[in-house]
């Protein structure tokens, strides 16, 4: 959606209203002359301008929580681009019929907010000092998450800020603007409570003014019968550049003492700093509390899940990296990675968490030289014809070693005791498609975990494996917002002659995932396991059924030979379907590969998340 608007000859940005009034002037103020621009109000809102009879207009686009757009009281749309044209069929409470757009003049480009240009630092700094994240694990973690961690950032930054001062008096914030320079325009904000509501403290001609600004149900802040913002950083941008009921504009900042503002939760030191949002770059980030991080969000993903009913199996913890399995196991240098698993540290559980042919998974607790892990541990049975098995084992683990990557299920090591076990990453809430079927997630809580399935397998494309059993089954839930890959017993790593696995014949295989070259030709490559995701897509999104529901083997073949594909599932996203096509292309030459399919999902991922 992002770079839908921001190619818009008529889209100028972060403007303000003034400015979106004087470029309608220098175009001719005509009835019906129109153009778009960033909400400085709300978070991923617009707002429209518009020229009738001499005068301007304004209307706020909102982003709405099913992620449409709408004039207030009026009609919801998809995209702001689709309010633009249905209002210039139909005027629909606007003063006049949209007539004609008012591009940007030459050499104008739209203005990038404060708050935007400082965002992508703001961010990795944020996960680096957070999670201590580093290397590919960091750039993971930003990537899939980037939708939460801005609206984190957002929501959070005013914290960063030297005008915030966190929770003190009314009578201890008038000596701090009546000292060190006591102009007209200085300002502080201060926490009032932990219900939400602030005070702007404003000195004016020696008398320090206190303005209430309260939370509303929709948690929009305000001051009284003022405008609404979703962010102190945005009402602070606002009261900048005017007064709008203050008795002035904001002007100089007033810095807190040194040491960090008195926050309720743990936030260690954020710096002295001056300026308003210019002094965002730097500015350190305090570690918030798991429990205030997991709060917040959650209240974030009830708001995002309105529509749809909870789960029945609470997370309790949001962001992937918060887990204890999103980091490698061995990714303190302290720790020694070695192939096996002495069994003297392994302890195991009762109660299994999976079965097969193999035998069983079980609960485990592995002990570190500093840590303890909670484990799976794939236990072989003991059995006289087990030989084959043990081997299919030993190759799996053989794969896995050479695997690290977040949304891949990792293994710790081989344990050759009473049995043979492999010890992996615990992901507790199991296969996808189970837990699907008993939990009706949002859309973008599938589309999240999908995404987070295409970057697992991005991986394995760039590092030349092919997993050869890519299904729901086989993505393994860590939370209801974290997936991994998992069952590597036919991955194969390709060589470097051909981009393609050959197999020597027709196997136990699960053919209503395999591509028509796997089936026709026994050839595997990086191109056959997208198809298989577009088929992992089709269950997620089906909410867990069965791909070609009560079809044979030899008829799912001939349905594809013949050109046709699986309709889309119920309430499926059109773009979603259509991405399932390209996987299902025929030709695999003609198939897009992981490294385009990644950025597919997480463009609209982004775009219903924002």
């Amino acid at each position: 959606m992002a770079d839908l608007v921001q190619g818009l000859p008529y889209f100028y940005g972060n403007i303000t209203r003034e400015e979106a009034e004087d470029y309608l002037r220098q175009a001719g103020m005509s009835n019906g002359l129109y153009l778009l621009r960033q909400s400085r109000n709300y978070l991923g809102g617009f707002a429209l301008s518009v020229a009738h009879s001499h005068q301007c207009y304004h209307y706020t686009i909102e982003r709405e929580m099913n992620d449409t757009y709408a004039i207030a009281g009026g009609k919801s749309h998809r995209s702001p681009v689709d309010v633009v044209e249905y209002h210039a069929q139909e005027s629909d409470g606007l003063v006049c019929l949209l007539k004609k757009p008012c591009n940007r003049p030459r050499g104008v480009e739209p203005k990038v907010g404060a708050f935007e240009d400082l965002k992508e630092k703001l961010i990795r700094q944020y996960v680096q000092q957070t999670w201590k994240l580093k290397g590919h694990s960091l750039e993971q973690a930003i990537i899939s998450q980037r939708p939460q961690l801005e609206k984190l950032i957002a929501t959070t930054a005013h914290e960063k800020m030297p005008w915030f001062h966190g929770i003190i008096s009314r009578e201890d914030s008038e000596p701090r603007l009546l000292n060190n320079r006591p102009t007209n325009g200085k300002f502080l904000i201060r926490q009032r409570d932990n219900n939400g509501s602030y005070a702007l403290c404003l000195l004016h001609n020696g008398h320090v003014m206190h303005y209430r600004i309260d939370r509303d149900k929709a948690g929009k802040l305000s001051i009284p019968d003022g405008k609404k913002f979703d962010t102190l950083w945005q009402l602070v941008e606002h009261y900048s550049y005017k007064p709008d009921g203050l008795l002035r504009v904001l002007t100089d900042p007033c810095p807190r003492p040194e040491g960090p503002p008195a926050l309720p939760g743990n936030h260690p030191d954020l710096g002295g700093t001056s300026g308003i949002l210019s002094r965002f770059r730097s500015a350190s980030f305090p570690k918030p509390g798991l429990k205030k991080l997991t709060t917040y969000l959650r209240k974030s993903h009830e708001t995002d899940n309105h529509y749809a009913p909870r789960a029945t199996v609470p997370t309790t913890e949001d962001l992937p990296m918060s887990t204890e399995v999103y980091e490698s196991p061995y990714a303190d240098p302290d720790e020694l990675r070695s192939t096996t698993v002495d069994r003297k540290n392994l302890i195991l559980e009762d109660g299994e968490l999976g079965s097969g042919n193999f035998g069983t998974v079980l609960r485990g607790t592995y002990q570190m030289r500093k840590t303890q892990k909670q484990v799976a541990v794939k236990i072989l049975k003991n059995d006289d014809n087990n030989a084959a098995v043990r081997d299919e084992m030993l190759r799996e683990a053989e794969v896995m070693q050479q695997l690290d990557n977040p949304y891949i299920v990792r293994m710790i090591g081989i344990c050759d005791a009473e049995n043979l076990m492999l010890v992996m990453e615990l992901a507790e809430l199991g296969p996808l498609n189970k837990y699907l079927q008993k939990n009706r997630l949002a859309i973008k809580n599938v589309t999240e975990l999908v995404h987070q399935v295409s970057m697992g397998m991005k991986y394995l494309e760039e590092h030349n494996f092919v997993h050869r059993d890519l299904a729901a089954r086989n993505v393994l839930l860590v939370t209801q917002h974290y997936a991994k890959i998992s069952d590597f017993g036919l991955s194969k790593a390709l060589t470097s002659e051909h981009d393609y696995y050959e197999s020597k014949g027709h196997g136990k295989w699960p053919v209503k995932w395999y591509a028509p070259e796997c089936m026709n030709f026994f050839k595997f490559s990086c191109k056959s396991d997208v198809w298989s995701f577009g088929v992992l897509m089709w269950e997620a999104y089906s909410y867990g059924q069965k791909p070609y529901k009560g079809m044979k083997g030899n008829e799912v073949i001939q349905m594809i030979e013949s050109g046709e594909r699986m309709a889309a599932p119920a309430n499926c996203p059109s773009e979603m379907y259509n991405l399932m096509l390209k996987c299902w292309t025929y030709k695999p030459d003609e198939r897009p590969g992981f490294f385009v399919v990644e950025p597919r999902l997480r463009d609209y991922y982004y775009d219903i998340s924002q």
